[in-house]
């Protein structure tokens, strides 16, 4: 059956982290007009424009691996133990340990290790709110014979993956594992949705395309009416191109990498983690959250908030 948890897709290795920094169109012109310069002989320029396009990639690299171990170091400290009977002796084994068949032990305060055919309840009540919203804890009973079609919330005598035991006790026959869990066949359709640009990622995409291609035009004319007028060609096509070089915002990258940052810090101190530094942008650009029930993304706690 395999270890009892949930396969996740392979992490972003650092080199595809690197080239991942460099897939913007402002960027791409970066690198361009710093060749240009190169070639021009002007290469304080080119230095320099080189050296924000790598300090952007360098910023954007540390943030998102320390993001990412960060995720990694929550992963190992929640790998649950679970109590199981085995050889007729209760036993304490890592929940990834769990098979089909095995009986768990089920108390106040522990997460469900697995799917779980309930056998044995004392007034057990389970909290499924980061499974299906529902608020309130469910009152489960194994003496209850349901239909195979029955919905998930209704399931009354089954205990869930990664779900919250609040008050008494049960037993309960593991029935799936790892992804044929119901929170397992979740994390399977959330790693099959496609990952589309952010707005701030679209927006710099659209303006970078307007600089490079008004730089272009003004540039083709300069050159084209200093030909005109009888100037050098090849003096022309130097000072045009000394002009779309001009024309480059080399500070935009440096200057929307560091911001993104500084919010990414600002997240991590109230206990957020973000996975890429574009997407603090549109978090903050939230102004609507639809949410079915209570509890799918709040805390499923109500908190003071006046006293009179």
């Amino acid at each position: 059956y395999g270890p009892n948890e949930l396969v996740e897709p392979p992490r972003a290795t650092l080199w595809r982290m690197i080239l991942e920094q460099f897939n913007n169109f402002i960027v791409i012109v970066l690198i361009v007009a710093s060749i240009v310069s190169a070639l021009l002989g002007d290469y304080i320029e080119a230095g320099a424009i080189m050296a924000i396009v790598l300090l952007n990639a360098l910023l954007g690299v540390i943030q998102e691996h320390r993001a990412e171990e960060a995720l990694a170091a929550l992963q190992r400290l929640a790998a649950p133990e679970a109590h199981v009977i085995r050889d007729a002796h209760r036993q304490a084994v890592p929940a990834r340990d769990l098979v089909p068949g095995d009986v768990v032990l089920l108390g106040v305060g522990n997460y469900v290790p697995a799917d779980l055919r309930l056998v044995e309840t004392v007034n057990l009540k389970i909290e499924e709110a980061a499974l299906t919203g529902e608020s309130v804890p469910v009152q489960k009973d194994a003496r209850v014979v349901l239909t195979q079609d029955e919905v998930l919330g209704d399931r009354r005598n089954t205990a869930f993956s990664g779900t919250l035991v609040s008050y008494g006790r049960g037993r309960g026959v593991v029935v799936s594992t790892g992804m044929n869990t119901q929170i397992g066949m979740i994390a399977a359709m959330l790693q099959s949705v496609h990952e589309e640009p952010t707005p701030l990622q679209r927006r710099l995409d659209q303006l970078g395309k307007l600089l490079g291609w008004a730089s272009l035009a003004i540039c083709g004319l300069v050159f084209a009416l200093g030909w005109v007028r009888g100037v050098d060609p090849l003096e022309m096509f130097l000072v045009a191109v000394s002009l779309a070089v001009a024309a480059v915002p080399e500070g935009l990258p440096a200057v929307v990498t560091i911001t993104l940052a500084m919010g990414m810090r600002e997240m991590i101190q109230r206990h957020a983690l973000i996975r890429r530094l574009s997407s603090v942008e549109t978090l903050g650009s939230t102004t609507v959250i639809c949410s079915d029930k209570t509890g799918t993304l709040t805390q499923n706690q109500m908190t003071v908030t006046h006293l009179w």
